[in-house]
Parts: structure tokens; sequence; C-alpha cells
């Protein structure tokens, strides 16, 4: 199957189609206004900023990015930004995931959940001690990456469709919370349009087959394979709510932060799509 998978991607990337020029309009009613502490950012410095973000889309991470006035001027108010929508090539795809494959944040997390799945005694068979940690290590990373290649890079490609998250420009937060968890089974195709979230429902199922190969024994019967497949959906409805209000929490921590806390921030390698 994974052969199959990868054959068709390739015949995906040979074919993939050039960035459309659908437009789409932006409500401001979802972001909160930035504020610094102490000091403020140059209306150039956010205009560059914004153009880079609309020349580089080659990221999963995509931010607010409609216009802003800035937050110091008096009666300041957001404004209605019309912004491109620019789809992901497959070749950008595939750089994605290579990026994630050997991002140090993909084993820390796998090494953090191998702990605490032995902790909790998950997965008896594979024992105890470095050997067993070692092996509840090697199956979640097997699962992660397994599933980032088929869902976002093979199928995606396969079935055009969007792989990131996009913001919600709703005003509630019961309206936002509704749209992330919706994101499970909506997504955009490389058209810009709303469309059924194939590669989402049949990567998660795809992988949670797979992982019958290399589970123990007492995990490969199909009610085990369903409450993966059904886990993992909901692990990802609360991923894309994490996504949708992330950006506010940094918002607001940056601006009551110490000026001390500021300056370290400022001195850490932080990739410029994480920064608030």
């Amino acid at each position: 199957m994974l052969v199959t998978i990868s054959i068709a991607m390739t015949q995906g990337l040979g074919h993939a189609q050039a960035p459309a020029a659908s437009r789409e309009t932006m409500s401001p009613s979802s972001t909160i206004a930035h504020v610094g502490s102490g000091e403020t950012r140059s209306t150039s410095i956010e205009q560059q900023s914004s153009d880079q973000m609309a020349t580089s889309p080659c990221r999963l991470q995509v931010q607010d990015t409609f216009g802003q006035t800035p937050a110091s001027a008096p009666g300041a108010k957001a404004t209605t930004e019309t912004m491109d929508y620019t789809p992901l090539s497959a070749r950008c795809k595939f750089n994605l995931f290579l990026k994630q494959t050997h991002s140090p944040s993909t084993f820390v997390s796998a090494a953090f959940q191998a702990t605490l799945d032995q902790a909790q005694g998950q997965w008896p068979h594979y024992g105890g001690g470095m050997l067993g940690w070692a092996k509840r290590f090697g199956a979640t990373l097997a699962d992660t990456e397994s599933r980032r290649f088929i869902q976002t890079v093979a199928l995606s490609t396969i079935l055009h469709q969007d792989p990131r998250y996009f913001p919600s420009h709703k005003r509630s937060v019961v309206s936002r919370s509704c749209y992330a968890v919706t994101r499970v089974a909506i997504t955009r195709n490389d058209s810009g349009d709303n469309t059924f979230n194939t590669s989402e429902f049949l990567g998660t199922l795809f992988t949670s087959s797979l992982q019958n190969s290399y589970y123990p024994r007492q995990d490969r019967n199909f009610g085990k394979t369903m409450n993966r497949f059904s886990g993992a959906l909901i692990s990802d409805a609360i991923g894309d709510l994490q996504h949708e209000f992330m950006p506010d929490i940094k918002r607001l921590f940056r601006k009551h932060a110490p000026r001390k806390i500021l300056k370290i921030e400022e001195k850490l390698p932080i990739p410029a799509e994480d920064k608030p």
C-alpha cells in the first residue's frame, strides 16, 4: 500500500499545479490587537513581515496576516485586507515533511510520550526498563512519521488538498472553537475552496491500520484499530483548537510579560512563525 502511495505521490510531484490566484476577503474580528511592552513596531516593519509571509507560504502554520493599525494610535481599528490564497506545491509539502522529520521537537515529543506510556503501563507487552522504553519510543516515532508522510504529503498531493490550518476570522470564542473543531472534517483544496477533509480521514485510517504491523499482537484487532482511529481524530481536533487560540495566548503573555523575559525571548533561536 505504501509503495502504491509513493508512486502516486511521485506522479503528483511531476504534475504539481501552479499557485492559484483566487481571492479571499478576510474579516478583522478574530484577532486581538497586538500591544507591545513599551515599544511600538513601525508600520514598515509590519508591512515587510506581511510581505515575507505572503511570498513564503511553504509552512504548516498560517498566521493572521490581515492588516492592522498600530495599537498605540488613538481610535485604532483593524482594517480589512484582501489577500491571495497560494496553495502549497507538492515539493513544498514534501519539504515540510522532511523539516518536521529532523526537527528536535519531534524526538523530544516522542521521548516524552514513550516515558508517559511506560509510566502508565501502556503496551505492557513491550516490557519495562530501557528496552521497553526504546520499543515505545520507536512505536511512537513510527506513528508520527508515517502519518505525516501519508496524510501531509502523499494524500494531500494526490487529492490536491491543503494540509495547513487556516485561522478563523469569527468574533466569539464559541464560534472560533466550533470552527477549529470542524477543521478535522473540512479543509481547503488547491483552488482555495472548502472541501471534505478526505486526506485527514484516510490518512488517519491508513496509519491506524499500518500500526498493526509493529504493535503487540494483542493490539492488532479491529476494535483497537478503530479506537486508535477515533482517538487520532479527537487529538487533531484538540490540536486545531491550540492552533486557533495559541496566537492570542502568546500576545496576551507578551503584553504582560516583564521586560527581562522579553529580552531573553529575543535572544532565543525561535522561528519567525512561532513568535507572537
